[in-house]
């Protein structure tokens, strides 16, 4: 597999199939990236760079506290000494952060070598390692202690400096990657453990767009006393960015309605749909302007 081929498979492109036309009444709702400001804290979410020491949960606290939000969540604990992407929701938005369960993660670490070995012995090691694999949890984990199975995407050394790996990984959610060191080291037989690690990607959320808890600070700050929009709207995006991942099915206007109050989406309602989509996949649903009406389950695939 090329460099350019190591993508998540949530990140893989979809083609968009019409299979109706159909038009948007301007009086009602609005393209996610015209919402206001206030609309945005309502119901929007926030790619933070998570910084080495505090938990996940303190982390979103201090989110909650800083945008004055009535509650707010995150997308995928962090260990306290881990870095990278924290996808946080507040208010509203934390409805959707179940979705980001299925999008797969990247992260770059560093594994420490017990002993010198040939870097053609760890590379040929690593190789193995792509794929299924199967995982006990830690002891200090808070799920149940049973194997599981997890899926690597690709899994590719960066650079070797005497015994410190450089690597990054691509896997499927609730991968551990303090385990995967250790068991890769133990299949080189000569131990080997996580020295240091950064979480890279949560689906399509990368950390080239990540914003800190200070840029966050400073954006509401200076947006609550000067008016000034430029900033918080960098640091707050519409919720429909962690869908991104997810494929997508595109609704008439009239088929909203009866979609907001639990009616289930007949065809006819169907003007846009992503290839690609099998039964039962999860799938988010939007109107004509991109605003995401519900997320579900499909009965049917794109073929049917």
């Amino acid at each position: 597999m090329s460099m350019e081929e190591r993508i998540l498979p949530s990140c893989k492109k979809r083609k968009r199939l019409v299979r109706a036309f159909g038009e948007t009444n301007p009086l009602y709702g609005k393209r996610p990236e015209e919402r206001s400001v206030e609309e945005l804290l309502e119901m929007g979410m926030i790619n933070l760079d998570k910084p080495s020491g505090p938990t996940s949960h303190q982390v979103v606290a201090w989110v909650r506290d800083i945008l004055s939000a009535r509650r707010a969540g995150h997308g995928g604990t962090l260990d306290p000494k881990v870095t990278g992407v924290l996808p946080i929701a507040v208010n509203r938005g934390t409805k959707v952060l179940k979705v980001l369960l299925t999008a797969g993660k990247e992260y770059v670490g560093i594994m420490r070598l017990h002993r010198d070995v040939s870097e053609d012995l760890v590379r040929s090691t690593f190789e193995k390692f792509i794929g299924d694999i199967y995982q006990v949890p830690p002891v200090k984990s808070a799920v149940k202690r049973v194997r599981r199975r997890r899926r690597i995407y690709y899994l590719d050394i960066l650079e070797m400096e005497d015994r410190d790996v450089l690597f990054r990984v691509g896997c499927e959610a609730g991968t551990y990657i303090r385990r995967l060191c250790v068991d890769i080291g133990k299949r080189m037989g000569i131990g080997a453990h996580l020295q240091a690690l950064r979480r890279t990607k949560v689906g399509t959320l990368d950390e080239k767009d990540c914003v800190t808890l200070h840029d966050l600070k400073d954006a509401y700050e200076i947006w609550k006393e000067d008016g000034y929009e430029e900033e918080i709207r960098r640091c707050v995006k519409p919720i429909e960015a962690m869908l991104e991942h997810l494929p997508k099915v595109v609704i008439r206007d009239s088929a909203v309605d009866a979609l907001c109050h639990g009616a289930s989406l007949a065809l006819p309602g169907v003007l846009e749909v992503d290839s690609d989509i099998g039964r039962g996949d999860m799938v988010a649903v939007l109107t004509l302007k991109g605003e995401v009406v519900m997320i579900g389950r499909a009965n049917m695939s794109t073929e049917e």
